[in-house]
């Protein structure tokens, strides 16, 4: 004959999954009708300009740069870089906190057992039918409790949980891609300061030519002690400026370590020239209705925003009475183990009960009231982060294109600088100029210099930027959830 429990159970089961879920269903919010990223026609300039082109971003975009070396290093810092592990032990956080939640839709059961020798005094009467006072009780009892789910308090629970769980998801694929975003950034920074130092030490071999040129001029009487001294003062600040260079350069070769995940005493990592990245030309450009589809930290604020919907109902349904059934006692107790289960021998025990708070200074209701406002900071958090992705493709979109004609403007002033010193050299040797002018030649060449490689690393990095702020690619990649780097 079937135990009246499981009839009850069975009844109460179907109660919970015919009963429903209390507060708002979540509603995507209306996504943004946006035509294009920046205003005016800097988007149409830039396509005439080969600059833009609308296409998709491949899952490894640092591939757009097309140096084998910075493939290596982005790879091996998201194999190494602690951020991503710690990041992945956040999503299996999450997904093991949900996975504990549903396990409330299912009944607990738990078993026990019990042996005790035990002496009654005589003056007492025996608790056994044998009338003995010293005797054995064995008692094995299984206690099953259960909670249905009347209105949907454990459903919104794990509603908003799962909602956690795809917020960290997202909080994954953007450390992939600030990752890869920063070794980037560190990389051409490197270059960079590779180059300047290079340059650096080109002018400072070139002026310590001139200034053996104007000592041998100066012993010939041909000129004046003062344009020596004026060409060793050039000198000393082109010299003094080269230790600071240096120094950015150990320092930004030691982030890249870092990001790599290895000790600044590693070597293995080949330093990074400004020759070898290739300016991705044009730069792919995703479609405005497709960015809060792709960045990360929109999909993220939105899944915060699912969570706070979730939340509200969670409030609601705590205010609602509770139903709990279960076997507070089902089980056998003999004398000894041999008699446990036999005739007789069992016992067991129905409770059920509802619950329902009736005063509680409101406490309940201020909860409900902090759930709406929490959905309310979130609904506001997830439009700031959709304006601000915005802004990002914005910005970066205008800097893309300052930076080309920054660039040109740059090879057009050095071009001119080294024309300029390359006569005032020969005009110096003809006697037809001063050694004044010599200088501030030598001086507008080092700055164009210094210009055009300020210009090419601001180029490279705002394209980096440009296809972070689109959301890097995640959403080509051959297997959702680990990152392209195969």
């Amino acid at each position: 004959m079937k135990h009246p429990f499981f009839s009850l159970l069975a009844l109460a089961s179907l109660a919970s999954l015919c009963g429903c879920a209390v507060g708002p269903d979540y509603q995507r919010p209306a996504l943004p009708e946006a035509k294009q990223y920046a205003p005016g026609d800097v988007e149409a300039r830039m396509r005439a300009d080969r600059q833009l082109a609308d296409a998709e971003l491949p899952a490894q975009w640092w591939t757009l740069y097309q140096s084998p070396a910075l493939d290596r290093l982005v790879k091996d810092a998201i194999a190494h870089n602690p951020s991503v592990p710690a990041a992945q032990a956040a999503l299996r956080v999450a997904a093991e906190t949900r996975a504990a939640q549903q396990a409330a839709f299912f009944p607990t059961v738990s078993a026990s057992y019990n042996g005790s020798r035990q002496r009654v005094a005589q003056a007492l009467a025996s608790p056994m039918s044998s009338g003995v006072n010293v005797f054995n009780v064995s008692t094995a009892q299984l206690s099953v409790s259960y909670t249905p789910d009347l209105f949907g308090l454990n459903r919104r629970q794990v509603e908003s949980l799962a909602a956690q769980e795809q917020a960290q998801r997202w909080n994954v694929e953007a450390t992939y891609l600030t990752l890869s975003a920063n070794v980037v950034v560190a990389a051409i920074d490197e270059a960079g300061l590779n180059a300047q130092i290079e340059a650096t030490q080109q002018q400072i071999d070139l002026q310590t030519d001139l200034l053996a040129r104007f000592r041998t001029l100066r012993q010939l009487g041909e000129n004046s002690e003062l344009d020596v001294a004026q060409q060793e003062s050039q000198l000393a600040t082109l010299e003094a400026s080269l230790p600071a260079l240096q120094k950015q350069l150990a320092q930004t070769r030691d982030q890249l370590k870092a990001l790599a995940g290895v000790l600044p005493e590693d070597s293995s990592i080949a330093p990074f020239r400004l020759d070898e990245l290739h300016l991705p030309e044009p730069l792919p450009l995703t479609l405005p209705s497709s960015l809060v589809e792709h960045r990360p930290d929109v999909l993220a604020a939105e899944a915060q925003l699912h969570s706070a919907a979730a939340d509200v109902g969670v409030s609601i349904a705590n205010r609602l009475p509770t139903v709990t059934l279960g076997v507070d006692s089902w089980g056998s107790t003999a004398e000894s183990l041999t008699h446990l289960f036999g005739a007789g021998s069992g016992f067991w025990t129905l409770a059920g009960g509802v619950s329902q708070t009736v005063f509680d200074g409101g406490a309940l209701q201020h909860r409900s009231e902090a759930a709406r406002a929490a959905y309310d900071q979130a609904e506001a958090s997830y439009r700031s982060t959709v304006i601000n992705a915005f802004q990002n493709v914005a910005d970066a979109l205008q800097a893309v294109q300052s930076d080309a004609i920054a660039e040109r403007a740059a090879q057009r002033q050095l071009d001119t600088a080294e024309r300029l010193l390359n006569i005032a050299r020969k005009q110096l040797e003809l006697g037809d100029t001063s050694a004044v002018a010599v200088i501030q030649a030598e001086q507008a060449v080092q700055q164009a210099l210094a210009a055009r490689v300020q210009a090419r690393m601001a180029r490279l990095s705002d394209a980096a930027a440009l296809v972070q702020a689109l959301g890097g690619g995640w959403w080509n990649r051959a297997t959702p959830g680990q990152p392209a780097t195969d």
